[in-house]
């Protein structure tokens, strides 16, 4: 028939089955873009996805018929193992890259690219290979440090506070139970509070910055995200062109979360970055014109960058932990907000359950 075009929708692998994933799908739907999963077990993201590969990461037939399938890949969360990205780069687009991927993933790559590559703020920190090496670093910073494992760490996992010298070996036995883990010391860093700044960097290289975010941890795990941070503008300027620098420095293409710890008289420091859609992004869902999970399709896939600017006043992003998730019909009526549940089927302390936005002061 005269007239008729085949259209194509291209497909979107993402790596990992949980729940960012689950969302990046759900905004790629109204785009026409396709997303199949690959994943060692089923998830959130599979939920919602009508293509999945359920196989071990080591699978590499499995991996090279995934790539075959994906017009480009990205990941859901920073744990994949590099190999594998460079694995599915050989076959397929991977964004944001394996280099990206591995020094994120890493505590002690990460510091060193920061401060060698980026050239931007951190808290101070040593690599240490004994608990001598950490007292040593803990005399000549003072208490109370930080000791992280390099790899694995996330929601306040693979670290432990020492605020007395006599609790170090304790605490350095408990993090290298495991003989193949590297250790870092870091020193604490007086801050006024932690904020964030999510943004995402195009093929071509424009940067989209939604703005910066003040956050609240519970027990290490972000418990609400807010909107304008109320930061003077100087801070303002100060985190975006810090998370700027980063994403240039790692020639970065996707969302990127960039953690801040904000002192009182206005310094920004990096604390940990997050080569992916971030926790603290998820206000954008209701509260931005384009939310940061459509944001990393476009850029992942090549196309322009969404508006990043608010809609409305101001919003506060509510992470649902554990059995959060029963009080979900005390969501349901309240003024301005907007219910994520991630489909979860057991509520454990401090599993991340869904979120709700709330618009707090609306426009």
């Amino acid at each position: 028939m005269s007239g008729v075009r085949p259209v194509t929708a291209p497909v979107l692998g993402v790596l990992g089955s949980g729940q960012l994933g689950r969302m990046l799908a759900l905004a790629a739907a109204p785009l026409g873009v396709r997303v199949h999963v690959f994943a060692p077990e089923p998830g959130p993201a599979t939920q919602v996805t009508d293509r999945a590969t359920i196989a071990p990461y080591a699978d590499t037939a499995a991996l090279r018929a995934f790539a075959r399938a994906c017009d480009a890949v990205t990941f859901e969360f920073e744990n994949v193992p590099a190999e594998v990205a460079e694995q599915l780069a050989a076959h397929t687009v991977v964004r944001p890259g394996p280099r990206a991927l591995a020094i994120c993933q890493d505590r002690i790559a990460e510091k060193t690219f920061l401060g060698d590559d980026a050239g931007v703020p951190t808290a101070p920190w040593r690599e240490v290979g004994a608990v001598a090496e950490a007292a040593d670093f803990l005399r000549a910073c003072g208490t109370p440090i930080v000791l992280k494992t390099a790899r694995f760490g996330y929601d306040g996992k693979g670290q432990a506070i020492v605020r007395d010298p006599a609790e170090l070996p304790q605490a350095w036995a408990r993090l290298t139970a495991r003989p193949d883990v590297a250790i870092l010391a870091e020193g604490f860093v007086s801050f006024e509070y932690e904020a964030s700044v999510v943004l995402a960097r195009g093929t071509d290289g424009s940067i989209a910055a939604y703005e910066l975010a003040r956050n609240v941890h519970r027990d290490h795990v972000l418990h609400t995200t807010t909107v304008p941070a109320g930061a003077p503008d100087a801070v303002v300027t100060r985190a975006a062109a810090v998370a700027t620098r980063i994403a240039e420095a790692l020639d970065y293409v996707g969302v990127l979360g960039v953690e801040l710890f904000v002192s009182a008289d206005g310094t920004v420091r990096v604390n940990e970055l997050a080569p992916r859609v971030h926790n603290s992004g998820h206000w954008t869902q209701d509260g931005a014109v384009t939310c940061q999970f459509e944001q990393h399709v476009r850029a992942v896939l090549g196309w322009p960058l969404g508006d990043p600017s608010r809609r409305g006043g101001a919003w506060r992003m509510t992470n649902l932990l554990g059995d959060d998730v029963f009080d979900v019909p005390r969501w349901t009526v309240t003024p301005g907000a907007h219910l994520h549940l991630y489909g979860k089927t057991e509520a454990r302390p401090g599993r991340k359950m869904g979120h709700v936005n709330v618009a707090i002061d609306p426009a």
